[in-house]
């Protein structure tokens, strides 16, 4: 995928962020941008923007966790284009909570987005991207796909399944010798607003303290630099995108010290929360 140009581009969870931000700089690179999302006022805008970039544009509210609805949706893209390139499985959400105190429903909600809504797209997509005999599957993952963090297990699962699943697909590809790279994708802090919209588990009178240290102090690169970076890692075919020095750092730490990080992390967050909560 060294050239966008007349590719015709899937973007989920289109209506912020990475999301909108690889939406108008793939449009800019002269691809046709299918844009999703659940939230319409935010579609809405990428939308305009994509346009305003001069690119052909579909825009679909769609939940990347209702299965059905992601399989009409590939039709549909399919239909509309006459072929599909690109998917970037883009869409996700997190919670905060110690497995202890989180609901079943919690978990379950985390998962449904952020793992089988990057199944659903990659199911429901792989049989276009394969005909068009030049596919590429993106599946975002995250630095949370590379280590885990304390009060973060449902988006760690969540992150380390898209990451088993990404892998194995790229080999699957490789083996049947299909026409379709895959990347996945590990972002470590983006400012976006994801850490901002994240549920919790119970009434947490720390929650906003806490999210605004981690967005101040954590989440430092922009979106825009992000898309950057991922895209030219797609136009280069990698298996694996680091994004941001942080990602690059902690994973190459975490094989360093393999296990022995997680009794640091967990010390390590201890001391931060105590600091960011007096």
């Amino acid at each position: 995928m060294k050239d966008f140009r007349g590719k015709v581009v899937v973007i989920t969870g289109a209506g912020s962020g990475m999301g909108r931000d690889l939406a108008v700089k793939l449009a800019k690179r002269g691809a046709k941008i299918a844009i999703s999302d659940v939230d319409p006022t935010g579609l809405a805008a990428t939308e305009k923007l994509v346009a305003e970039a001069g690119a052909q544009v579909h825009s679909q509210l769609l939940n990347v966790a209702e299965r059905e609805a992601v399989l009409e949706y590939a039709d549909t893209v399919a239909k509309h284009f006459g072929t599909v390139n690109v998917i970037f499985n883009n869409a996700g959400i997190a919670h905060n909570g110690d497995v202890e105190k989180m609901e079943f429903k919690d978990i379950e909600r985390v998962m449904d987005v952020d793992f089988w809504g990057v199944v659903n797209g990659t199911k429901a997509f792989l049989p276009y991207l394969i005909a068009s005999g030049d596919g590429h599957v993106v599946n975002t993952s995250s630095l949370f796909g590379l280590l885990s963090e304390p009060g973060q297990s449902a988006y760690n699962s969540a992150k380390f399944a898209v990451r088993g699943f990404t892998e194995a697909l790229n080999q699957e590809m490789i083996v049947a010798k299909h026409p379709v790279k895959v990347t996945c994708v590990h972002p470590g802090g983006i400012k976006t607003a994801i850490a901002r919209n994240a549920t919790s588990s119970g009434d947490d009178p720390n929650h906003d303290k806490l999210t605004a240290a981690f967005e101040k102090y954590l989440l430092r690169m922009p979106s825009e630099k992000a898309a950057d970076i991922i895209i030219r890692g797609v136009e280069r075919n990698r298996a694996r995108v680091l994004v941001g020095n942080d990602a690059k750092f902690l994973d190459l730490w975490v094989r360093l010290v393999a296990s022995g990080y997680q009794g640091i992390t967990a010390r390590l967050t201890a001391l931060g929360t105590k600091r960011f909560t007096k």
